[in-house]
């Protein structure tokens, strides 16, 4: 009984760690050349996502905005693509930057998207997995019969890093960057409500922690796979940034408009989380066990909370429920029988 509670004190007390909001000045995050790398962003329209894709562009990279058509609150992807021209014009780069659209409540989309990238036979260097939906109606269910939180948080990210793993490992170091959440601290493993239950908060934590947790999973069998050995993908949390996506009517009336006015930074402060997790040499491949990156490069399957690492919830290192998650999603994606798990095991 008294284990039980220090445990649920302990993940409240990584939960609340998650809205630290202590100012990161610019040059703790210097960025590097990224001239003529390639990187895919979600969600890469408005908030953090945008914010990066801005110092991505500063840097030199060439950009695809993965975007849905967005609501009328959201900055539209054709304007984010204008301004990240113009900010690499400036720097003197002839980055290509577009966007094509997506929509990851259509596993269809997502599917003709990896095609369409695939079919470029270019390498990508770095895969942003940005976009995602807060905790919303538990009923509301996508036309691939999976809810709404489930299939845009978990479903439509595995997925697409699965698809574009061929052009990944084509890069020298290429980085997948996944973005989570503290809330994976309150998260559980009932695989029983896989696919959603009837509390909209616990299935966003779940799923977060679904998320880490094969993250983790995903690097240790990158670690198997001659193939894959020089990828390194790691979750971050960005922290309690005031974006759109928290449109509500509720304000002032939850905890999370409570936090949110006392503990919110900027989507550029929320953006560091990104671009310190594709940048960093210290997130670069592990010399030790991969071979390639930079020297004091030490792997990935890590969880970040904003730029410092952190303990994500210990069902992470739990190789058996890893296990679990793996042939749940097998099972919902069909993953083997489309050929996606070659080389990283049933």
């Amino acid at each position: 009984m008294a284990l039980a509670f220090f445990s649920r004190l302990y993940d409240t007390l990584q939960a609340f760690r998650g809205i630290d909001p202590t100012f990161i000045p610019d040059d703790h995050v210097p960025g590097k050349d990224l001239t003529g790398k390639w990187i895919i962003i979600t969600g890469g329209n408005s908030g953090i996502g945008f914010e990066a894709a801005k110092s991505f562009s500063k840097w030199g990279a060439n950009i695809i905005f993965a975007c849905r058509e967005p609501p009328a609150y959201e900055q539209h992807p054709k304007d984010a693509v204008n301004i990240c021209s113009e900010i690499s014009q400036t720097e003197s780069h002839s980055s290509i930057i577009e966007w094509w659209e997506i929509d990851l409540t259509e596993l269809k989309s997502v599917e003709l998207f990896c095609q369409k990238w695939l079919a470029t036979d270019r390498t990508l260097d770095i895969l942003c997995n940005n976009a995602g939906v807060p905790a919303g109606d538990p009923t509301r269910m996508t036309n691939d019969g999976f809810q709404w939180t489930h299939q845009i948080n978990l479903l439509a990210p595995v997925l697409m890093t699965l698809r574009l793993l061929p052009s990944l490992a084509k890069s020298a170091e290429p980085r997948i960057i996944c973005t989570v959440s503290a809330a994976l601290h309150q998260g559980q493993l009932d695989f029983e409500n896989f696919n959603g239950g009837p509390n909209q908060v616990s299935d966003y934590n779940n799923n977060k922690l679904f998320f880490q947790m094969w993250i983790a999973e995903m690097q240790s069998r990158f670690l198997r796979c001659p193939e894959y050995l020089h990828i390194t993908i790691n979750g971050v949390n960005p922290g309690l940034v005031l974006t759109p996506i928290w449109r509500s009517t509720r304000d002032g009336k939850s905890i999370v408009d409570f936090l949110k006015r006392w503990c919110g930074i900027t989507p550029r402060q929320g953006s560091f989380a990104i671009t310190y997790a594709a940048t960093s040499p210290e997130l670069g491949p592990d010399h030790s066990k991969q071979g390639v990156g930079a020297p004091n490069g030490r792997g990935g399957g890590r969880y970040f909370n904003r730029v410092w690492e952190a303990p994500a919830k210990h069902y992470c290192n739990d190789l058996d429920a890893r296990l679990v998650l793996w042939a749940k999603l097998n099972e919902e994606l069909y993953l083997k029988e489309k050929g996606l798990l070659s080389g990283l095991g049933a």
